[in-house]
């Protein structure tokens, strides 16, 4: 007997797969379901960071098995939905529970993307794969939210090449045609420490930050310069949420650490920001022969821009009713771009319920997601 999409999104929710954690849960569960509709499963394990074993999965229908081998699956549509989520607060007791709500379902994950994957089951479910003329893909990556590493390993093992490909987040069923990037760099300011009381003796690094910090300020507003019109701001944005510096108050600071973070609009290269930083850091040095910096960029994921007239565009902007926008937010579609494919951006739920307690996805919009794809995959692949 079928699933319900809210019975799968249910059995999703109940496996805790949190980032922290190995995905082995939740993949199992989603190899087992898609093995049961028939098609061909490839898992592909890495070890994050700390080395906690994670794994991507590719699950491919109308693919013959000749061709079924890790560097030569080109597929016409891939459907892609991550499967860690946030950690979630204690006191939501009830987080592993999908429950119901005037209207919603509530429960981590519901709408980040478990939401999502729920509907991309249903959908190929209802479809008679034996049909298929051009080859489908369900791809489910790990550690999305701490930085898009499960899809970046399967940049790296170039696992799959795909012609379009639909990403589920939560943008309420709006299609995003386009996303700026998301970069982060560690901006280490080195002095010299010395007794507060004699600053002749040493060399703040805080004050040698400040100074710095103060170009970046003049860099964010150059920036402005080049624009987009599609985005809200339409320049790249840049902020620096985190600083840190000195050991005690009456000693000359050593050492300030700062992370800066910036978001590049399409059609500018993600090390712009990168440039200018390094030029703010040459004139402080002309300045300073002394001045001591570092930078360590730790993530630079380019934006991406499918174009309007792209069939994909067209077509989900007819299913859904609803004009392609833009995302300011990261998402794996950068690393979909690379693999090849023209890239949309569409999922049930806000996005300002994720990641928040009571994160919930809405009936109505997983009942449409489930028929949208369901159409993507008769119009792309029958």
């Amino acid at each position: 007997m079928r699933q319900s999409v809210e019975g799968t999104l249910t059995e999703l929710v109940r496996i805790n797969s949190i980032s922290s954690r190995t995905n082995d849960k939740i993949i199992s569960y989603l190899k087992a379901r898609s093995e049961a509709l028939g098609l061909r499963v490839k898992l592909l394990p890495y070890s994050d960071e700390r080395g906690i074993q994670k794994t991507n999965m590719i699950a491919l229908a109308g693919i013959m098995e000749s061709d079924f081998s890790l560097n030569a699956k080109d597929v016409e549509l891939a459907l892609v939905g991550h499967t860690d989520t946030v950690p979630f607060d204690p006191s939501w007791t009830t987080a592993l529970q999908l429950t119901e709500r005037g209207g919603a379902l509530y429960g981590r994950g519901a709408c980040d993307t478990k939401g999502f994957v729920a509907a991309a089951l249903i959908a190929v479910e209802s479809v008679d794969l034996t049909k298929l003329r051009r080859p489908l893909a369900l791809v489910f990556t790990a550690d999305e939210e701490t930085g898009c590493m499960g899809a970046k390993e399967l940049v790296k093992a170039n696992a799959l090449r795909a012609r379009y490909s639909i990403i589920g987040e939560p943008t309420s069923l709006q299609p995003m045609r386009a996303g700026k990037g998301y970069c982060l760099a560690e901006i280490i300011v080195r002095g010299r420490e010395g007794h507060s009381a004699y600053p002749a003796l040493g060399a703040s690094a805080i004050m040698r930050a400040a100074r710095l910090i103060h170009s970046l300020e003049r860099i964010g507003e150059e920036l402005k310069n080049q624009t987009h019109a599609d985005f809200d701001p339409p320049y790249t944005t840049i902020n620096i949420g985190l600083i840190t510096g000195g050991t005690v108050k009456n000693i000359i600071a050593g050492e300030c650490r700062f992370t800066l973070e910036w978001r590049p609009i399409p059609g500018q290269s993600a090390r712009r920001v990168l440039d200018l930083v390094e030029q703010a850091i040459a004139d402080e040095r002309w300045r300073d022969s002394d001045f001591n910096c570092e930078i360590k960029p730790a993530r630079i994921d380019e934006s991406v821009e499918t174009l309007n007239d792209s069939p994909l565009v067209r077509f989900l902007e007819e299913a859904t009713g609803k004009r392609a926008g833009t995302v300011a937010f990261g998402t794996e579609a950068a690393q979909m771009q690379r693999l090849g494919a023209q890239t949309v951006v569409v999922g049930p739920g806000n996005i300002r319920t994720a990641h928040r307690t009571d994160e919930c996805v809405p009936i109505a919009e997983l009942h449409m997601c489930v028929r949208v794809l369901a159409r993507a995959i008769e119009r792309f692949c029958l």
